[in-house]
């Protein structure tokens, strides 16, 4: 087939293709500059001990941002980020009450109020049509109120010897949360990659209607979803305990806004279907490694809540951004730039 004189030649499609960055890598190149300039802003951000401490933060925080990312991939939003880290904290402080033997009984009990606490958001949303902010909102609001029940508004106890001692350790020199963090990454990575109720996830994300057509358990899809992230903020509040030792009743405030920045730093789709947990939790690092930079320089919290909502914000306007034609316009322009140059050489030769 004879190509048009309006097509682009095939030396240069291909060119242009090759130009497209990969998805996902705009977050990667972000983190390694944020870490290149880091001493330049903050001298000391970069040694042992400045990574040591930020690391166990950055793994809490990519930690809770996987459920907020799953949750995000089927067009939803979770607001019970903070109270599900608070009731966990809460939970294992108070039942355990300082004993290492009645730690397995607590983590029961943790896992116990995610599994409730997803179910009734999941339900609301599916069954009753209620939409994810103002269902994840009203499930919030019941978690503080079951908090405030529990310890009658006091400050919560302390974290059982073990778990203290088990989320403080290093195994070759790499903090122990930090090691959950990737390995919780890489399993939920590859379980949406390579299994095929993870592709049926992504599929539900992308087009519940054609789902659904297909056969494929959207409710039951998108329930399991809120239950999983539920699980992970349960997961997160539960290090949380043990690395603060004795976590207070805002424990869980300071995670809803960095794990949405989190999500959307790393690229995930804000309309549903594609995402990358791995990205977002180098969108946790960026953000962690960012707090502490801005911290070593004096800046106020105010101007970390300026950030985080302007990367949020900033993410809700580019989504509406027509990349297809935008990109389509620059490869039509280059195809009309193409030829006339040639054309220019040819001349100049003759």
């Amino acid at each position: 087939m004879t190509p048009s004189a309006g097509d682009p030649p095939r030396g240069s499609r291909a060119l242009l293709g090759r130009l497209h960055p990969p998805r996902y890598s705009a977050i990667w190149v972000a983190t390694a500059l944020l870490f290149a300039i880091s001493p330049l802003l903050a001298s000391n951000s970069l040694t042992s001990g400045a990574l040591l401490s930020m690391l166990p933060f950055a793994a809490l925080l990519a930690i809770a941002a996987i459920g907020q990312t799953l949750v995000i991939q089927q067009r939803g939003l979770d607001l019970t980020v903070p109270g599900m880290i608070l009731l966990s904290t809460v939970i294992l402080t108070l039942h355990a009450g300082g004993a290492n033997s009645r730690l397995p009984v607590a983590l029961l009990l943790v896992l116990l109020a995610c599994v409730t606490s997803g179910v009734i958001s999941g339900v609301a949303i599916t069954q009753f049509g209620i939409t994810p902010l103002v269902a994840t909102l009203g499930v919030n609001a019941l978690l503080f109120g079951t908090v405030y029940q529990l310890n009658s508004g006091q400050a919560t106890a302390s974290s059982p010897p073990g778990l203290a001692s088990f989320a403080a350790q290093k195994v070759a020199g790499v903090p122990n949360t930090a090691i959950i963090a990737v390995i919780a990454v890489l399993v939920v990575a590859a379980l949406i990659r390579y299994t095929i109720p993870g592709r049926r996830f992504v599929a539900v994300g992308a087009s519940p209607a054609a789902a659904r057509a297909a056969g494929i358990r959207v409710n039951s899809y998108v329930i399991a979803t809120y239950v999983l992230a539920s699980i992970t903020y349960g997961a997160t509040g539960i290090l949380i305990t043990g690395y603060l030792l004795t976590p207070g009743l805002d424990a869980g405030s300071t995670y809803l806004l960095p794990t949405i920045a989190a999500v959307v730093l790393g690229g995930t789709s804000l309309v549903g279907g594609t995402g990358s947990v791995v990205a977002t939790a180098v969108g946790a690092l960026f953000l962690t490694q960012l707090q502490q930079v801005l911290t070593a320089n004096g800046a106020a919290a105010s101007v970390e809540f300026i950030i985080q909502g302007s990367i949020i914000a900033l993410g809700m306007l580019l989504r509406n951004v027509p990349w297809g034609r935008l990109w389509g316009a620059v490869a039509a322009h280059s195809a009309t730039i193409t030829p006339a140059v040639a054309g220019g050489v040819s001349e100049q030769d003759s």
